[in-house]
């Protein structure tokens, strides 16, 4: 396989034509600012070399959506939305060129139904803001990808993080969506409703299509109560093999845990140092527990027990807001730790999702060729599903630490289908898993989704050269 900084594809030509309406439309907010298409041009990928996008429009409304797109469908020219730039599969990128659509200034949430447990919210509106501006009904909406990523994002990537062992991903939690299709054309998909069996389920294919069909312009989320009580441990093991034992008979005997997260003792040994935290350098459980004080108890009590039959050290608890606020901060920062304790590196993120009763079996293969290749790396896991994430940290400049890294992704999705799993468990397909989608769903389902983008798309204009090759 080729280093993804090698990665090439021809550019479609942005007539001047196009550029000058889209500057007289909107003025200041169509930028062909160097510095700016350059910005919008790059993501937390691997992918180093593929040129920006010829402009990009600062929407801040539907209507600026659709005309955005309407104008680009006559010149048949890529369009490219794009929020706060955290994808890490080269979602982002115009490898066909085209006009980027920047959706964070649509960042209103437009209605609270808190008596049924719903808001609707605009694109650019981010995870964190959602929360900060909800506190007050006692509502919360769950899913925690870690970086604070823009609801539009995560409904187009389809994104999960460390609370989906309880409340699901994105998928279960989209409960409606406006999107602008590639026409220009403003289409509604679903209702607050809890349930519905009209028709097909279009917000289910928008969710997780990666701007491949549409521009996603409005989102109506679930939302669930602030449990009464939440306390959080961290639990040090020996070693992986016995902390991950831990977590599949935890998750087999149904306990309810909110969160449970796998980080090796490399990996703690860095956010230690990042974050000034004094965490036993050994494979670590960090995990949540969610409910009444008394269900709490419970839980704790039951997953404290199994622990100690896998050697688990006792319990250290964060119980107060801050304190958990510290530790998972410290969790979601492990990318940057990583990063920082080797200067000068770039981080090859992969990710993959077994059935829990292969967890062990890829993750310790896994692990132990990683340790052979000499390549420094990070592992962080939302095992109680079975997804965890490597990070490779390579020198851009070497040839061999590439090919490596890309070495160590490919035995790793490998591993995971033939276990039952699948390439990305939260990550998406973008760029970097094209070929994995191929071996995992087989060309027939392939065919199947190209012909539903053939038909949507027709002229190939949304986000082209993701997911699958057209």
């Amino acid at each position: 396989m080729n280093a993804p900084q090698h990665f090439t594809i021809a550019q479609r030509d942005v007539p001047d034509a196009l550029i000058q309406a889209l500057k007289a439309q909107f003025a200041e907010r169509c930028s062909t600012a160097m510095v700016v298409r350059e910005q919008h041009g790059r993501d937390e990928s691997a992918f180093t070399s593929v040129p920006p996008p010829a402009a990009v429009v600062f929407a801040e409304s539907t209507a600026d959506v659709a005309a955005v797109v309407k104008a680009c469908a006559e010149h048949r020219v890529p369009v490219i939305p794009f929020g706060v730039g955290s994808s890490l599969e080269g979602h982002l990128l115009a490898v066909q060129g085209g006009v980027s659509i920047d959706l964070t200034r649509m960042n209103r949430v437009l209605s609270i139904n808190a008596e049924d447990l719903t808001v609707t919210v605009q694109p650019g509106v981010t995870r964190k803001q959602l929360n900060e501006e909800i506190k007050s009904t006692g509502l919360f909406f769950p899913i925690d990808p870690g970086a604070d990523a823009t609801i539009g994002g995560m409904s187009a990537t389809r994104a999960s993080g460390t609370n989906a062992v309880r409340y699901g991903t994105m998928r279960e939690n989209v409960l409606a969506l406006e999107v602008v299709t590639a026409s220009g054309e403003v289409i509604r998909t679903g209702t607050r409703a809890k349930k519905s069996s009209a028709g097909y389920d279009l917000t289910r294919l928008f969710v997780g299509s990666e701007g491949t069909l549409g521009v996603i312009t409005e989102v109506t989320l679930k939302l669930y109560p602030v449990p009464e009580a939440m306390s959080a441990a961290v639990c040090s093991f020996p070693g992986i093999a016995e902390a991950v034992q831990a977590v599949i008979q935890t998750i087999q005997l149904g306990v309810p845990i909110a969160r449970v997260e796998l980080i090796d003792a490399n990996t703690v040994r860095m956010v230690n140092q990042y974050a000034k935290l004094g965490l036993r350098e050994e494979a670590m459980l960090l995990m949540e527990f969610h409910g009444s004080p008394a269900g709490v108890k419970e839980q704790a009590e039951t997953v404290q027990e199994i622990a100690r039959e896998h050697q688990g050290q006792d319990f250290a608890w964060a119980s107060t807001p801050e304190e958990r606020t510290k530790l998972w901060t410290a969790r979601h920062n492990a990318y940057f730790a990583a990063v920082q304790s080797r200067p000068g590196c770039r981080a090859i993120s992969t990710d993959t999702c077994v059935p829990i009763s292969r967890l062990a079996d890829c993750l310790l293969d896994s692990v132990k060729e990683a340790d052979d290749s000499g390549l420094t790396y990070f592992l962080v896991g939302h095992v109680g599903d079975g997804n965890f994430h490597f990070g490779y940290l390579i020198d851009p400049n070497d040839p061999k630490e590439w090919a490596t890294a890309e070495g160590l992704n490919q035995k790793l999705v490998q591993r995971a289908l033939r276990l039952g799993g699948t390439c990305t468990g939260e990550h998406g397909v973008g760029l970097h898993k094209m070929d994995f989608l191929v071996d995992e769903a087989g060309e027939g389902a392939v065919a199947m989704m190209r012909t539903i983008k053939h038909a949507l798309d027709p002229h190939n204009i949304m986000n082209p050269g993701k997911v699958f090759r057209w």
